[in-house]
């Protein structure tokens, strides 16, 4: 019967760490590509807006790299 639970908490494991994996690669993009490793205390809407075309610029460099097209000839 134990043999069973340790099943089950590898196979839960084995998907919280294939989650966090496609979760993380973007933040690391974002910190050695783009430098923000550090947060520059602009203002919140500064830094939100900032955030967000940081990680509008890591979902082109990951589809670039992956071969998509950006729009469809």
């Amino acid at each position: 019967m134990p043999e069973d639970c340790i099943d089950w908490e590898k196979q839960i494991e084995r998907r919280k760490s294939s989650v966090r994996s496609k979760v993380e690669h973007p933040f690391l993009i974002v910190k050695r590509y783009f430098g923000f490793a550090k947060t520059v205390y602009r203002g919140s809407a500064k830094n939100t807006h900032r955030l967000y075309t940081l990680f509008i610029g890591t979902n082109l460099l990951m589809c670039a790299r992956a071969g998509r097209q950006l729009m469809p000839a």
